[in-house]
């Protein structure tokens, strides 16, 4: 017998699976006439995935593409005769691989894909190129999450929607390309958020590596990768420590927020995955109530949870607790919000400015240390400020921030000329209507200043200078 060459048309694989088809629906019909005691095929029950299961399902797909039996196995690098024992009910387990060659053959549609993936892999969470785009209704459950924290991210954490709190208390999601594990770890203001700050950057690295585990060959996770492992820490980490993590959802951690005044809180963190992106990561933080003064050096934090446990945590669904305590009352500051107000989307820069209303005041000089898309538009009559991100084109969102949102992202070495001109406007807007209320609590914040300087200076005076780490370096 003469094998079949590769590249040779499918036409004899046609006529092979046809003629078996017709040679089955005989024995049906007759029986088995080569047995005269055996028992006829008709009254035999046929096998369970014939009809249903994912042999069914996929030999469904494949006779509707019009693709053959031999074509399909070579494809999916198998014999016939195992790819036939598939499609009559055995189990498979193919690759990630393999699923994709068949999507590519059979021209599979998403829905198609995600049971293919689901029934081989187990998983479907795997990105199409490109930037998902947030529909309207993903948007209003995002606002609908105040006052609690809320942002989505795609699978590479690159935030790519968020609501108004989430924007007043962290300012750099509204930041152009701004990336979750990024900010973490290569920023002085992530690291000076994060409590425990290894522990949450040697889980981060966990999660990188198993994002590397499900799409290692995108090029914008390669660049992530590469770009944190530029601090010599994150490096380290990523030498020394090989467990991988999919999410931290349910966690509670220890966060100084420098938009509230460098409050340290105690978060949960809660994460989802949306139906229709499940790529993406649905992120809402609730505030905890832990006592008057979150303890950090407390055993127990305030879901009774042992404080830290989850930096341990190598799998999903390790150390879970009751979600409904996740959910007690938020913080002081955003409970006494209004929580009707949420982003708006606007098309132009224009129509964005407008909404700081007629006394509108723009912020040229701040908005461009914001980044080349942003827009800042003081409000006078509101005593807010109105921030809008060009998020693609033709599409500006727009958050209503507190004027210290605002100066609590600027960098003070950037501070002159109109830059310096404007942060005064903002400084005032902070500040009691009344000149003599205005000049009290100047005096008072100075007052605080101060001290909290000549408290620095002498902790400086007091360290010892070391070989890396002298006086003058350190000042």
């Amino acid at each position: 017998m003469v094998a079949k060459e590769p590249d040779q048309p499918d036409s004899n694989g046609a006529a092979e699976e046809e003629t078996s088809d017709t040679s089955a629906r005989q024995h049906l019909d007759a029986g088995d006439t080569g047995a005269a005691e055996a028992e006829p095929l008709s009254a035999r029950p046929a096998p369970a995935g014939q009809f249903i299961g994912f042999g069914a399902m996929l030999k469904r797909w494949r006779k509707a593409a019009g693709v053959t039996q031999p074509r399909a196995a070579r494809t999916l690098g198998i014999s016939e005769r195992k790819l036939r024992g598939i499609e009559s009910g055995a189990t498979p387990r193919f690759t990630q691989e393999q699923c994709d060659a068949l999507v590519d053959l059979l021209k599979l549609d998403s829905e198609e894909r995600r049971a293919l993936l689901l029934h081989n892999v187990g998983t479907y969470l795997r990105s199409a190129q490109g930037q998902p785009e947030v529909g309207p209704a993903l948007r209003l459950l995002i606002d609908q999450q105040m006052p609690s924290p809320t942002y989505l991210s795609d699978r590479n954490w690159n935030v790519l929607a968020y609501n108004q709190a989430m924007a007043e208390t962290w300012p750099w999601v509204m930041e152009p390309k701004a990336n979750l594990i990024r900010w973490a770890l290569t920023t002085a203001e992530g690291r000076a958020t994060y409590h425990d700050w290894h522990k949450h950057a040697t889980v981060f690295v966990r999660m990188l590596r198993f994002a590397e585990t499900t799409h290692g060959d995108d090029p914008d996770l390669q660049e992530l990768i590469e770009d944190v492992k530029k601090n010599p820490e994150v490096l380290r980490i990523w030498d020394a420590d090989e467990d991988f993590v999919e999410h931290r959802d349910g966690h509670v951690f220890l966060a100084t927020v420098p938009t509230l005044d460098y409050k340290t809180i105690e978060i949960v963190s809660h994460v989802a995955y949306p139906a229709i992106m499940p790529d993406c990561r649905f992120v809402v933080m609730t505030w905890v109530e832990a006592g008057a003064e979150v303890e950090p050096d407390a055993q127990r934090d305030a879901l009774g949870g042992i404080r830290g446990a989850w930096a341990d945590e190598t799998h999903n669904g390790a150390h879970e607790r009751d979600r409904a305590q996740g959910r007690i009352a938020e913080a002081d500051r955003l409970r006494a919000e209004a929580t009707q107000s949420a982003r708006l989307m606007v098309g132009s820069a224009a129509q964005a400015a407008a909404q700081a209303g007629e006394d509108g005041i723009p912020l040229p000089a701040l908005s461009h240390l914001m980044g080349p898309d942003a827009q800042l538009t003081l409000s006078p009559s509101k005593r807010s400020v109105f921030w809008a991100v060009e998020e693609s084109a033709g599409r500006w969102g727009v958050t209503e921030v507190a004027p210290t949102t605002v100066i609590a992202r600027v960098p003070r070495e950037e501070l002159s000329g109109e830059r310096l001109d404007e942060m005064k406007q903002l400084v005032r807007m902070g500040l009691p209507v009344a000149p003599k209320a205005a000049a009290a609590r100047i005096e008072q914040l100075l007052g605080e200043r101060d001290v909290e300087q000549r408290v620095l200076r002498d902790i400086l005076a007091e360290l010892p200078p070391t070989d890396s780490d002298s006086h003058d370096e350190a000042a």
